[in-house]
């Protein structure tokens, strides 16, 4: 299981079509290239690699090719959402994943692996790493940071996600509004009452996205209470 033939695998599923399509959706590309290939395939080869050794999976995080990174990632996912790897592992993999932040460049590689990578890691640990992120000049940085939340509120443990929330309610970038937006909703399926409480304080001066993306579950009454605040 070597970072090359994952790479052999992997463009077997090679498609200039979904390339032109993929390259067309990724508004941000931060120089990356793309190979074209549907995640549905990536998940798959990556399934067949989820016992690749954490050095080979390394190799891939370096690769210039979106999709390469992606499966690098899919696969620490995977590692981490199995109860069977070793805590020392899952440090490897957190680490890893920190120290490659800078090839992490876009909101799907955050989203594939952050949570069972970073939050599932730091579940039973001091999170301060996350309050630090959340105040990062890199977006990838600060998206992780809320994202990563999305583990606890699995556990239904809410107050990371709402006091992350809180240090990026008025951030500049559309994607880190629209996460924080829907993991602030997502909480409140745990506690909608501290939701309510943290629209009270912040639903007049937050964006408009990240206030429709938390109001999506409430009554159209509670959605019109809350949007009218904009005005």
């Amino acid at each position: 299981m070597t970072a090359e033939q994952f790479i052999v695998d992997l463009n077997q599923y090679q498609s200039d079509i979904e390339k032109v399509k993929i390259q067309r959706y990724f508004k941000i590309t931060n120089g990356s290239l793309f190979m074209g290939i549907k995640m549905g395939q990536l998940f798959k080869v990556a399934q067949d690699y989820m016992d690749m050794p954490l050095q080979e999976v390394a190799l891939l995080l370096e690769n210039p090719i979106h999709e390469i990174r992606a499966g690098a990632l899919s696969i620490m996912d995977k590692k981490g959402r199995n109860k069977k790897t070793s805590d020392a592992e899952r440090k490897a993999m957190f680490e890893l994943y920190m120290s490659r932040l800078d090839q992490i460049n876009n909101w799907d590689l955050v989203d594939i692996s952050c949570q069972f990578v970073v939050g599932r890691y730091l579940w039973d640990k001091p999170r301060a790493i996350l309050y630090q992120l959340a105040q990062s000049d890199n977006i990838w940085a600060r998206r992780t940071a809320i994202v990563s939340t999305g583990y606890f509120l699995r556990n239904k443990q809410a107050d990371d996600t709402f006091a992350i929330a809180a240090i990026l309610v008025n951030d500049s970038e559309d994607l880190i509004r629209k996460a924080v937006g829907g993991w602030i909703r997502q909480a409140g399926k745990t506690d909608k009452i501290r939701l309510i409480r943290f629209l009270d304080v912040h639903a007049a001066t937050m964006p408009r996205v990240m206030l429709r993306y938390a109001l999506e579950h409430f009554e159209p009454e509670e959605k019109a209470y809350y949007m009218s605040l904009k005005k």
